[in-house]
């Protein structure tokens, strides 16, 4: 079993589903984030057969970026996967179990109902290429792909929301779905900050390792009193856009305890990315990370008071009001 991260605050985990993303006609306000869709019934059926077609046309928004408008499916889709690659794009590869930046449009074949489609809210998703990460048809159709293109394919329930289909979405258990991804970036679990180094000249604060080679930073805690109030400081700062309070992002990171500079939760030890809200996790990590560029590597210092305070998780090895020390890599917000 994945373990959960510990830096999320009571918010229950897990993936939203389409519905969640916002259609056209949906209050935008009420979109999750840089979501995806969980793995329904799908996650045990066979790979299926990539084919040709048949596929809808994409009638306007036909550049890369642009909002796509997609046809209804015209006569009966395909019982496997119809994958087309519509703009071809000359980034890195695509591999599974990656996770992916991307603007995504999603409707149903025989209606045209748009499910997802993230261009308008100004909010590419996330989501990771694995089975049992989102809908296993994303998975087969995306993998193998390069950064810079745009992919349009269809998804039979087998390997969508299976034969229930999923009420909460309007997708009937016989929906095939369509899809429009235009991939921006790719991400694995060697991903790590790019920019420039920072010097780290306060000797009262620990210092951070600046290695990118995807291995966990160092971080030397001094034998001094902890810090009562929160520090958030960059040790390697990128160029990429700020981090605003309501922003998903994509991130390494390593924890340990202050008093003891023992590890307690760390991306690079599950050897897996973690996405999240900044509006879910604890506060420290939300103001400390709020205002913060993509690309860059940031130390946080989190008091108890913005931390666990006297109610750690249980099982973490973190122990009542505690201060804990994180470094952050910043790989991409949506």
């Amino acid at each position: 079993m994945r373990r959960r991260s510990l830096i999320l605050a009571a918010v229950p985990a897990g993936l939203v589903t389409l519905a969640a993303c916002g259609d056209d006609k949906s209050d935008t306000s009420k979109a999750s984030d840089g979501g995806s869709p969980s793995a329904g019934a799908s996650s045990a059926a066979p790979a299926p057969k990539i084919v040709d077609g048949p596929l809808p046309a994409i009638t306007a928004g036909v550049k890369f970026g642009e909002k796509p408008t997609v046809a209804k499916g015209s006569g009966e889709p395909s019982d496997q996967l119809a994958v087309k690659t519509v703009i071809a794009g000359s980034g890195r590869t695509v591999a599974e179990n990656d996770y992916i930046q991307a603007n995504a449009l999603g409707q149903i074949w025989d209606s045209g109902k748009v499910l997802l489609n993230t261009y308008d809210t100004k909010k590419p998703l996330f989501t990771q290429l694995a089975q049992g990460g989102t809908i296993d048809g994303w998975r087969y159709a995306l993998t193998g792909k390069k950064i810079g293109s745009r992919v349009l394919f269809s998804v039979p329930p087998t390997w969508a929301f299976g034969k229930d289909g999923d009420a909460q979405s309007g997708i009937k258990g016989t929906d095939t779905l369509v899809f429009v991804f235009d991939i921006q970036d790719t991400f694995n679990s060697k991903s790590s900050a790019k920019g420039k180094d920072v010097p780290q000249d306060d000797a009262a604060l620990p210092k951070v390792g600046t290695n990118t080679d995807g291995k966990a930073p160092s971080i030397d805690i001094p034998k001094t009193k902890a810090p009562t109030a929160l520090v958030s400081n960059y040790v390697i700062e990128g160029d990429g856009a700020a981090l605003a309070a309501t922003d998903t992002v994509l991130v390494q990171y390593k924890g340990v305890i202050w008093d003891t500079g023992k590890e307690f939760d760390s991306t690079y030890s599950r050897n897996a990315l973690t996405s999240f809200s900044l509006q879910q996790v604890v506060k420290g990590w939300a103001q400390g990370l709020t205002g913060k560029k993509v690309g860059s590597r940031v130390v946080i210092v989190v008091p108890p008071s913005l931390g666990y305070g006297d109610n750690p998780p249980s099982g973490s090895g973190i122990k009542k009001d505690s201060t804990m020390v994180f470094t952050v890599d910043i790989l991409a917000k949506a």
